[in-house]
């Protein structure tokens, strides 16, 4: 097609070509990230034209191109660059294969479910290495708690101020998990030694949609008249280096951040990092981003984080230039290790913490908030925002079983803590030694073992990521592949991001994590198959570490199996 050529719908010119050509593309094969650009070429037509405003996308019209009607479709997309490393031809009608009817009664797919659950089950708890590092695996007196009544019960509680701020309860029969509540707010206040704790957020996204809506709701408080105004500035670590995705404007933050009306985009600067070190904020290239842009809210926190957050050193700076602002800090992937072994947020000088139960915090998948304001303070006002957020803000049912659960693991943690934290660390230090080692490229600082978290993260080759975290799966090793802090984006991954936390818990030392070493490295530069080496290493550390097993608690955890029915 070229310039000029009409456009019909239906046999009614309803535009016509303003340019239009053939242009080169290389075919692929396969789908998703198996996908392969292959060397071979083809050519397709594109054109750009006026039409009538009616014509929707994927619409089928005609082009009379010298006295021959070709049908053509009006795509959504000629080309996409959102899965780099290539830019890819967007073909129309190229649909992907669907799975295919099951066409066996109910009953047969539940049974099939139920073997294949089995297998999985078998296979990651028994036969595979876990390195995900934003996973692990709760004890058995936590699932099983998480199973128990109250789980899919309802218990809506709000504090009334005409009842000296009484909890009161919509619903009957919520007398146990009232306890259970009030030992769990007990329980997280003695680990994060602050003085008030939401726990019904369930999930560490949730804590922190509550968070930014009651931040959003304060900022607001004085001006009920009027529509309420976003959040100004926010400081935060990019989710390319690092940055937690539920502290993005694509994220949680999304409804609660106001728009630069310079750049027209999402109020959102981000910590500058080290040149030398991408993993490392800039403390004094910070400063001058802060006394820039005067954030209302900095966030800190990353789900790729090697490193301490610098809260005490930007603390400091807010505090001497006095500058309003409310510090926060996303532990979610830090949460089980924080304290004196790795950092301590609230004697850094955080106000609200928020996190996941479910990562290094070895509990069932919920999310919680955390705060340090006295009821003399001002901000006091803020928690209570925090509080009427959660309920009736967020949640209505907050999952009362895994709310169960996640006392047992208060109580496990808070008995094992010592003990657990320094383990963990001290495991993913030698790991990263050991895989270097090996000969993985390890990135990080050696002068401090390349980490000071749970987390480990190798460097496989830019784009490699996603081929090498497939080929260690078929091996019993998951892993998660990630985007380094200088790479564009998730398809072009070029680094392994681990965890030790789950494997420590379930007894690896050490010598474990040198064998572990050993066998990655096989897989990732000899490509060799080490599945069942693996699977043997995995096959002797099953037994679950850092919780209960005396006589009376496992006489009380059988007691309450046989009562579920279990």
């Amino acid at each position: 097609m070229r310039a000029g050529m009409p456009v019909y719908r239906d046999g009614e010119q309803i535009g016509w070509v303003t340019s239009g050509t053939m242009v080169p593309y290389y075919r692929s094969e396969g789908e998703g990230l198996e996908t392969v650009i292959t060397e071979d070429t083809a050519k397709r037509a594109i054109g750009l034209a006026y039409i009538a405003s009616d014509v929707l996308e994927d619409d089928i019209v005609e082009v009379d191109i010298r006295g021959k009607r070709v049908r053509a479709v009006v795509p959504a997309w000629h080309v996409r660059t959102d899965a780099p490393p290539f830019a890819r031809p967007i073909l129309t009608g190229v649909e992907l294969a669907g799975r295919k009817k099951d066409e066996e009664s109910g009953a047969a797919r539940a049974v099939a479910l139920l073997k294949r659950a089995a297998e999985n089950h078998l296979w990651r708890q028994r036969l595979c290495v876990n390195l995900i590092p934003s996973e692990n695996t709760p004890s058995r007196a936590v699932q099983m708690l998480s199973a128990s009544d109250p789980s899919c019960r309802y218990a809506e509680h709000k504090k009334i101020k005409s009842f000296y701020d009484k909890d009161i309860f919509y619903y009957q029969g919520t007398g146990f998990i009232d306890e259970v509540e009030q030992l769990l707010t007990e329980e997280l206040r003695q680990y994060f030694g602050c003085t008030q704790v939401e726990t019904r957020a369930t999930s560490g996204q949730m804590a922190n949609t509550v968070a930014f809506s009651a931040l959003m709701d304060w900022k607001n408080r004085l001006d009920k008249k009027h529509t309420p105004q976003r959040l100004g500035y926010v400081l935060n670590n990019h989710i390319i280096k690092g940055g937690h995705l539920s502290a993005q404007p694509m994220g949680a933050l999304h409804d609660y951040i106001a728009i630069d009306p310079v750049t027209e985009r999402s109020a959102v600067v981000n910590f500058p990092v080290c040149k030398d070190d991408i993993y490392k904020i800039d403390v004094e290239e910070t400063k001058k981003v802060i006394d820039q842009y005067r954030p209302e809210l900095i966030i800190f926190g990353k789900s790729m984080v090697l490193r301490k957050e610098p809260v005490a050193e930007i603390r400091r700076f807010v505090d001497e230039q006095n500058i309003p602002t409310t510090i926060m800090y996303d532990m979610a992937h830090v949460l089980g290790i924080a304290g004196p072994h790795f950092q301590d947020p609230f004697a850094d000088g955080a106000e609200i913490v928020t996190g996941s139960t479910h990562k290094t915090f070895f509990g069932p998948q919920r999310g919680v908030i955390a705060v340090n304001y006295g009821k003399e303070e001002l901000k006091y006002g803020l928690w209570e925002t925090i509080e009427s957020r959660a309920f009736p803000g967020s949640v209505s049912n907050h999952h009362l079983g895994t709310q169960l659960g996640l006392l047992m693991a208060a109580y496990e943690m808070n008995a094992f803590r010592d003990e657990y934290q320094s383990a963990v660390i001290a495991n993913a230090k030698h790991f990263a030694k050991a895989l270097k080692v090996q000969g993985l490229d390890v990135a990080g600082d050696p002068a401090m073992d390349y980490t000071e978290t749970h987390q480990v993260i190798v460097s496989v080759g830019y784009g490699a990521g996603a081929d090498v975290a497939r080929r260690l799966e078929e091996n019993n090793i998951i892993v998660n592949y990630q985007a380094t802090p200088d790479e564009e984006g998730f398809t072009a991954s070029g680094a392994l991001r681990m965890g030790v936390s789950e494997m420590t818990r379930f007894g690896f030392g050490f010598r474990e994590f040198e064998a572990l070493a050993s066998l990655m490295a096989d897989c990732v530069l000899r490509n060799r198959d080490v599945s069942q080496d693996v699977s043997r290493l995995r096959a002797g550390f099953t037994q679950m570490r850092y919780c209960f097993d005396s006589p009376e608690f496992d006489a009380a955890l059988e007691s309450l199996i046989s009562k579920i029915g279990f």
